[in-house]
């Protein structure tokens, strides 16, 4: 028995290493943004681009590559993926151009679409289920704790070696954990430990039998909707705060890549204390989870509106940071309602398709946006109007919390219908 804690609380560390190098590679391009702009005379948009199309393909890609995965070997799979985005990341280490990174960055993406889902199967598939929100709540800030370390080391990297260096730095760190991975975790040791991954409830359902049941309600539309819009903000400072700190606040890329790691550790702090807030009030009253998301909406547009407001100083930095604590603090909230305003049985696919709704509508286009409108206006006045969209998340939340007992009652008694075949068999 302590042999099998042993190896599960191995294969957590390792797979909590995997998380890091995947969003370390992922983020480590926001630190290098003013060395590339003055080598290749980019535009703000075209790097924004290059952040943009990652989280893009994560998107399109982490629901069929998640199913890909279950049948052909979660273990394997992970081991793939890492491998493919540490290669890619290294490739972008030697790009030559624009387009070359660009392709490099479309394979990053590609590599690390399906991690979260997979890595998480597996690591809660070796623990008992007392662990699972625990474990989870490690992994979401284990993804902030990576973009810190991307941003930080990168910007120190930069500085010193060169940015072709932070590329290669982390493709290395990536390449030797894979290798790792794959020797220590794998099918025939997992099922020697006696755990092993388990196949999600319908997840061999039939697709055209899923889809209605993950757009059931206005409520759960809303929850996709608010969650991403408000992802779009979060992912937009986070990627562009090293660049606004370099260019207003004179800051040199490794001081302004460890500045701006703060902010996005404030993001994921957020994160987790949105969740926790949600789980504590939600108990006495089911639509004050509703509520919590409507007040960080709301929070993070008053905060960061007036912030960017302010000129660069000290005030302008903590209303920035107040506001950054907010932006996707939804995230837990959003999560809490999609799982209640959907079937048990399509739990998993109904968290994807959450995740393809932050990718779609907030990861992707939001550093993209923010990048198309700086070259229009300047940087400091787009992320004056990028916080609008936190209005239409606030509605959207607000919209939801209205049709929450509707969304609801089929759910309930298809609960109940369940309950009762299960009494007969």
């Amino acid at each position: 028995m302590n042999r099998n804690r042993g190896y599960a609380w191995l294969v957590f560390a390792l797979s909590f290493g995997l998380l890091l190098s995947d969003y370390m590679s992922r983020q480590v391009l926001n630190a290098v943004f003013p060395l590339l702009k003055a080598e290749w005379v980019l535009s703000d948009a075209q790097l924004g681009s290059l952040s943009g199309i990652v989280a893009l393909m994560v998107g399109l890609l982490t629901f069929p590559l998640s199913l890909l995965a279950d049948r052909w070997g979660r273990v394997r799979s992970l081991v793939l993926a890492a491998g493919v985005w540490s290669l890619a990341t290294l490739g972008c280490a030697f790009a030559a151009s624009y387009g070359q990174m660009f392709l490099g960055r479309f394979m990053v993406g590609v590599g690390e679409a399906a991690y979260g889902s997979v890595g998480i199967a597996v690591v809660l598939s070796v623990f008992p289920v007392g662990l699972r929100a625990t474990l989870s709540g490690a992994f979401i800030a284990g993804g902030a704790f990576g973009s810190v370390l991307g941003v930080s080391i990168g910007g120190v990297v930069a500085q010193h070696l060169g940015w072709r260096w932070t590329f290669g730095v982390m493709g290395l760190f990536g390449l030797v954990l894979a290798a790792v991975y794959g020797v220590v975790v794998t099918e025939r040791k997992l099922a020697s430990a006696g755990v092993g991954p388990s196949t999600a409830p319908g997840a061999r359902d039939p697709v055209r039998k899923l889809l209605p049941r993950l757009f059931s309600s206005v409520s759960v539309l809303c929850a996709y909707l608010g969650s991403g819009l408000q992802m779009f903000l979060a992912m937009a400072l986070m990627a562009w705060m090293p660049s606004y700190l370099d260019r207003y606040y004179g800051l040199p890329p490794d001081k302004a890549g460890i500045a701006a790691g703060v902010f996005a550790l404030i993001t994921g702090i957020g994160m987790v204390g949105g969740g926790l807030v949600c789980d504590r009030l939600g108990r006495r009253n089911r639509h004050l989870k509703w509520t919590v998301a409507v007040f960080c909406s709301v929070g993070s547009l008053v905060l960061l509106t007036g912030g960017f407001q302010l000129p660069p100083g000290a005030a302008q930095l903590l209303l920035i940071g107040a506001g950054t604590l907010l932006s996707n603090a939804t995230a837990g909230p959003a999560a809490a309602m999609v799982m209640s305003l959907t079937p048990a049985a399509v739990a998993a696919t109904a968290l994807a398709t959450l995740t393809l709704a932050n990718s779609l509508l907030g990861l992707a286009p939001g550093p993209a946006v923010t990048g198309m409108l700086a070259d229009r206006m300047g940087l400091h006045a787009a992320l004056q109007v990028i916080p609008l969209v936190s209005v239409v998340a606030g509605l959207a939340f607000a919209l939801g919390r209205r049709h929450y007992d509707k969304g609801l009652v089929p759910i309930t008694a298809e609960a109940v219908a369940l309950r009762k075949t299960e009494l007969q068999t």
